[in-house]
């Protein structure tokens, strides 16, 4: 490493930190982007593409070198480790005992929220897989290329910071074509943030006409903050979290980012061990996998330790928020058009498939696991936000027939997508070894067998619910 290239580097980030500024300004400004509540860094990362070289070639309007748009493009890969290992930092820190039997008055609400709302991502996989097995099997002249299929969860149910991991993920496999399928995953994720959005809100509106939403009579108005992305009221800007250390020692946003800067190295150095002495399994899966595990072990010593007091979920949610705003600008401004372009049919057909099989997987099964009495569109629509988008596109739309959050849905899908994250730790490392090395039909059966376990767990919960809320069937 030269100092020469530590300042293209930072050169770079400053552009990036530009098409984020314009990203901004369009939100505000621009009706369309306000009421599809397009992310900044969504709308200047195509800013990027569309008026860069990736697209307009030597008539580019933003003359990007290959340099920046090569570094760009290796960003994402990185920085989803710092992404991912945040995200147990914090859990279980500051929050009030629960109460004896709580988790098992839960417990069927969770299997039920769980299964319905997990077997929808290994659904769109499973799907996609059998239409690349197709496209390989009778339309060669496509020229499909290998492990494609993922991409739709990774994009629809992953949003684009996932998406934008792929790349990653398959480098390390030595895939050569990493740069196309972290294309294509962004491809993905971009058609199910608007369609999401867009379709979210006509299924809020049709059911709302239907009478069946409980909460609503008529769609409610985002809040302004949330429409333009900011507010200019001073006393309406929210805290950013608690200053749990003195800026005379050590700043918060230090404190937070050292965590998980620390759990990074470790994490490195764990893969490197485990590649060193090829150990079955752990030499290859992603490093991001050893980050997110090595992080429930760093929460675990700081609460034993009563360090807990330096912890603030808001502070390292800001943390985490900026890293992303930077990854995704820069996976979406570097995106390899052309060799995207190549598999428009296979793409679009994955996603109208994605969309059809995410409405029946989420309003269909909540209906019939939680019944018609117990908000089952809140619950559907906030599944269907967040399996087509991020988290916060879930939280949105639940907002529109939810506005202050009265119903149990965000408590419920909280504890089911904790339960989904715990499940990871066991199946990551099997999915993401087989989406590497595997066919098109053996990742469609593993994806399918893993959609079948959780819609029985679904229906495992929904039996339960049966048995203590019959009122709701």
């Amino acid at each position: 490493m030269t100092t020469a290239l530590l300042q293209n580097l930072i050169s770079y980030m400053g552009l990036a930190a530009c098409l984020l500024f314009v990203g901004m300004f369009l939100r505000a400004k621009v009706p369309a982007f306000r009421k599809l509540l397009l992310p900044a860094s969504v709308i200047g990362g195509f800013v990027g593409l569309l008026l860069g070289p990736q697209v307009l070639g030597d008539s580019a309007v933003l003359k990007f070198s290959a340099d920046c748009v090569s570094t760009w493009s290796l960003i994402p890969g990185v920085l989803i480790l710092p992404i991912f290992a945040a995200v147990p930092l914090g859990n279980g820190m500051h929050e009030k005992p629960k109460e004896k039997g709580e988790f098992k008055r839960n417990l069927p609400k969770v299997l039920a929220a769980f299964g319905c709302h997990s077997s929808v991502a290994f659904l769109q996989a499973a799907v996609a897989f059998g239409v690349a097995f197709v496209c390989v099997k009778f339309f060669p002249q496509i020229g499909l290329y290998n492990n494609f299929g993922y991409e739709v969860a990774a994009g629809f149910a992953g949003g684009h910071g996932t998406a934008g991991a792929i790349g990653a993920l398959l480098q390390q496999f030595g895939v050569a074509h990493w740069e196309v399928a972290q294309g294509v995953a962004v491809t993905f994720a971009t058609i199910g943030l608007v369609g999401g959005m867009i379709g979210g809100i006509i299924l809020i509106n049709y059911y709302c006409r239907k009478g069946e939403t409980r909460m609503l009579d008529k769609p409610a108005d985002m809040p302004a903050t949330t429409v333009f992305g900011f507010t200019k009221n001073v006393g309406e800007h929210p805290s950013m979290g608690r200053e749990t250390t003195n800026s005379s020692s050590i700043e918060v946003i230090t404190v937070h980012l050292g965590i998980i800067l620390i759990d990074c190295l470790v994490s490195y150095k764990a893969l490197a061990l485990a590649k060193q002495y090829s150990v079955p399994g752990l030499s290859v899966i992603p490093v991001w996998f050893y980050g997110l595990g090595f992080m429930y072990l760093i929460n675990f010593i700081l609460r034993k330790l009563k360090l807990d007091w330096m912890i603030d979920k808001k502070v390292k949610g800001r943390i985490v928020g900026a890293i992303s705003d930077f990854a995704i600008v820069c996976a979406v401004a570097s995106m390899n058009v052309k060799a995207v372009a190549a598999y428009i049919v296979p793409i679009l057909v994955c996603s109208v498939l994605a969309f059809a099989l995410t409405f029946l997987g989420c309003f269909s099964m909540h209906k019939f696991c939680f019944g018609k009495n117990d908000y089952y569109v809140e619950r559907a629509v906030m599944s269907w936000g967040v399996n087509t988008g991020v988290m916060i596109n879930g939280m949105m739309l639940l907002k529109i027939c939810d506005p202050n959050y009265d119903s149990p849905t965000l408590q419920d899908f909280s504890m089911g997508f904790a339960v989904l994250s715990l499940a990871g730790i066991i199946y990551q490392p099997i999915v993401y070894s087989m989406i590497a090395t595997g066919t098109e039909l053996s990742n469609l059966g593993l994806h399918a067998g893993l959609a079948v376990i959780c819609l029985i767990t679904a229906l495992v919960g929904r039996a339960m619910l049966k048995k203590t809320h019959p009122e709701n069937f």
